[in-house]
């Protein structure tokens, strides 16, 4: 155990973020010990609306802003604004994600709080970014996956398919809200130096675009495609494994497992430019071999060669890995419909904790206070409340 505060303890956050992207860039944030205010309109978050439900509470949204405070502020009010200008000269950093301009026709974009906060880091994000032909486009994060190519890349490797997949897990939140993080957090370094806050803007369309390595340099150069994916399912008796052929170490120990080194002189495999071109054939052979194993003994034998594989898991199976429980995977968290297990961030420090939530807090638990805190008088607290 260490006697060391978190790595953030100290650092004054404003949310404005909703949903997804924003929050959960907040909420690694929180865990790191910032002190997070999410201001949430009368309604609250969209995602207090979201399954899973236990009571009118829900989990996902909990799993997003355990550990801040919640405040209530309709910001049609002059008053309201008024107010977070106020609070604004209290923290170091704002995380907002509404579309470009939202923020400006309130009177709290960042020109118009860094007058009043010059050491304010101000990080937007958004479907397009702040600027250019396309910022004012509406985007989610199912809408990006379509815009930047991201899903028909992924179709691509779906043999057999034409339809470009449903979208239920929302990769370019996450990754936009993970970006959005360290660029908050190289932000809050070079203000040590200068003394000045700055505007942080994200782009999730350039975050995806940012991730799909393979796709943006082969769209620049004419390129043969091999007859299959080099990474996907290979068949066994009762199922399939995911095999990771990264290297050619990876690929000698797989021919090894399967009791084929003849493959390794075998004109269509042995240089790893026409083993590409040839991995369909290469995969036919493989499964002669895998096809005669169940999935429990291809894994067995794979991975006593060093092979990195695995089965294919549903999430409540992974969940049961024992890893999960060795590196504290999943961390409790509680709201008035009880308590439940959360994501905990996938970083450790060797001399400081983290910590998540463990409180979720309900919609405007904290808005008395947090406004007191920053000068507002019990009037004015009970005129923005009312």
């Amino acid at each position: 155990m260490t006697d060391m505060t978190r790595p953030l303890d100290g650092l004054r956050i404003l949310d404005f973020s909703t949903t997804i992207a924003g929050p959960h860039c907040s909420r690694l944030l929180a865990d790191m010990g910032a002190d997070v205010v999410k201001v949430e309109s009368p309604e609250g978050d969209l995602m207090r609306s979201r399954p899973v439900q236990r009571d009118g509470f829900s989990t996902m949204f909990g799993q997003l802003n355990a550990g801040k405070k919640s405040i209530v502020l309709d910001l049609k009010k002059p008053e309201a604004v008024a107010a977070i200008k106020k609070l604004a000269t209290t923290v170091d950093i704002l995380v907002e994600n509404y579309r470009p301009g939202v923020m400006k026709r309130l009177g709290l974009d960042y020109a118009e709080l860094s007058r009043v906060n010059p050491r304010l880091i101000y990080c937007a994000i958004s479907g397009y970014g702040q600027t250019g032909p396309g910022a004012g486009r509406p985007a989610y994060a199912p809408v990006i996956h379509a815009s930047t190519g991201y899903d028909m890349a992924h179709l691509f490797y779906q043999q057999g398919r034409q339809r470009p997949d449903n979208c239920g897990i929302f990769v370019a939140d996450y990754a936009s809200g993970a970006y959005a993080m360290g660029a908050i957090l190289a932000a809050v370094h070079q203000r040590h130096a200068t003394g000045k806050g700055q505007m942080v803007d994200v782009s999730m369309f350039e975050t995806l675009v940012g991730m799909l390595l393979g796709e943006v340099n082969r769209a620049q150069f004419d390129f043969e495609m091999p007859s299959r994916p080099m990474y996907g399912p290979v068949e066994a008796k009762d199922g399939y494994v995911m095999i990771a052929t990264a290297s050619e170490k990876t690929f000698q120990d797989m021919t090894t497992a399967a009791g084929r080194r003849d493959w390794l002189t075998d004109p269509r495999f042995e240089k790893y430019a026409d083993r590409r071109m040839n991995w369909g054939q290469f995969v036919d052979e493989f499964e002669r071999w895998s096809k005669t194993l169940t999935v429990e003994e291809c894994v067995a034998a794979l991975e006593k060669h060093g092979v990195p594989c695995s089965p294919y898991y549903t999430v409540a199976e992974a969940l049961q890995d024992p890893q999960v429980e060795h590196r504290g995977t999943l961390c409790p968290i509680e709201d008035k419909g009880g308590k439940y297990l959360s994501p905990a961030p996938p970083f450790r420090f060797s001399g400081s904790p983290l910590q998540s939530g463990p409180h979720v807090a309900d919609l405007g638990e904290h808005t008395a206070r947090v406004l007191a805190d920053a000068g507002l008088t019990p009037d004015e607290i009970k005129a923005l409340t009312k």
